[in-house]
């Protein structure tokens, strides 16, 4: 029981993983988001029945890539027996071709050379609603749960399953060429794109369930897919405002985590563990998104802010009131009721947590924020240092009610319990 329940622990872990470059190479083959992630399912169940009895595989990953492909295999052979129809035929034997092709070879034939990356401009194709798009390509390339998109989304787990049945039936039934967008159809698709990656980079960044406060994986996909985009469109400021944020932010990860894997919070960190290659990488990034002439979007207003904590040599050292502008900015351009939050924890730092509350407060009725735990969260901060610790100690309360991390569950807890009056 002990070695059933390890294995399919490990064949969870390959498959969050790897489940998106399954269901990438089977897409690229079957023309079929739908069908390509139902036959990466497939693979997986067969996985989770015979690991436990032959063993672990020596490469798991390339185990379930195998075993996906014949089943993608098998059902073009059948298809094509059933129906007779020669395109068929022409697909099995140009996936064949492809697998076999030198690499070289494969990228002078798709101009980005990434299964990964193609399979999000497909999911972002204009044939479906924005949202549609995004939550199909979390789905199908974040590997993220329903739930854990529905959060990201700030939506309920039931409207965000209906979007991604839809768009992959959309798809299904408008025939959407499984191709690389080029010239201006691939700028038109950006935003969706850039989405995509910002909140597959946020859900790595901050778990929004589980045990663990990061999972780094999702962090370097992320960010992987942000510089090669980069490199495909270098004329698009907001493609290096993304990346130049997400590099900037990165550059905390071993600070963010203490050694018993408790979350870190920003002003606590140790600056030293900052990774500084990443910080010059994210400021190099930036500039060169300014250097473009077109003006900062959302997300080189973010990295700039982002840069102005680079910068600073100590928490002490922040400079409060620019990113407070840098927020003002970034709410005129992109208002939403995150933004504003955010906006507010600022205000807090630079003019004091009256000014910040006063914003939070005006935010207490957004519909959009009502399970949203970092609300409480804020306000119990803001409370807690204006000495009215009892209504800090229920915003506590009620944010570990509302998150579903267990660590950052254990950090307002223990906010809460330091509630008490300073001693006189």
């Amino acid at each position: 029981m002990a070695l059933s329940s390890a294995v399919h622990r490990t064949v969870e872990a390959v498959w969050r993983i790897e489940s998106a470059k399954i269901i990438a190479a089977l897409a690229r083959m079957l023309r079929d988001v739908g069908l390509a992630e139902e036959m990466a399912q497939e693979a997986l169940v067969a996985a989770l029945e015979t690991w436990p009895e032959a063993g672990m595989p020596d490469k798991p990953a390339a185990w379930l890539m195998a075993a996906a492909k014949n089943r993608a295999l098998d059902h073009l052979r059948h298809r094509r027996l059933a129906q007779d129809k020669e395109p068929q035929l022409t697909y099995e034997i140009e996936s064949l071709l492809e697998d076999a092709a030198p690499d070289l070879e494969r990228a002078l034939e798709n101009p980005i050379g990434d299964d990964l990356l193609r399979l999000v401009f497909i999911a972002c194709h204009p044939v479906l609603p924005t949202e549609g798009r995004v939550a199909l390509t979390l789905r199908l390339l974040g590997g993220l749960t329903t739930e854990e998109i529905a959060r990201a989304f700030l939506v309920p787990e039931p409207t965000l399953a209906q979007r991604i049945v839809r768009a992959k039936r959309t798809l299904a039934e408008a025939r959407v060429p499984f191709e690389v967008p080029v010239g201006h159809e691939l700028v038109r698709r950006l935003e969706s794109v850039l989405q995509v990656i910002y909140l597959i980079y946020n859900e790595g960044y901050s778990a929004s369930a589980g045990t663990d406060w990061m999972r780094p994986a999702l962090c370097d996909e992320a960010l992987r897919l942000g510089r090669i985009l980069a490199e495909l469109v270098p004329r698009e400021p907001e493609v290096h405002g993304l990346v130049a944020l997400m590099e900037i932010q990165s550059s905390r990860a071993r600070a963010r985590i203490a050694a018993d894997g408790a979350p870190v919070l920003l002003l606590d960190q140790d600056r030293a563990r900052w990774d500084q290659l990443l910080i010059r990488r994210g400021l190099a990034a930036l500039e060169r998104a300014g250097r473009l002439g077109k003006g900062l979007g959302p997300y080189g207003l973010q990295a700039a802010i982002a840069a102005c904590h680079a910068r600073a040599r100590s928490a002490a050292d922040t400079d409060w009131q620019g990113i407070a502008a840098l927020y003002d900015a970034l709410a005129q351009l992109a208002p939403s009721p995150v933004v504003e939050l955010n906006r507010a924890v600022a205000l807090a730092m630079a003019f004091g947590p009256a000014a910040g509350l006063e914003v939070a407060d005006a935010l207490v009725d957004e519909p959009a924020l009502k399970h949203y735990h970092l609300l409480p969260s804020v306000r119990g901060d803001f409370l807690f240092k204006l000495g009215r610790y009892e209504e800090a100690r229920e915003q506590f309360l009620r944010a570990a009610g509302l998150t579903q991390n267990e660590r950052e569950r254990a950090l307002l807890l223990s906010r809460a319990a330091a509630c008490a009056p300073l001693p006189q």
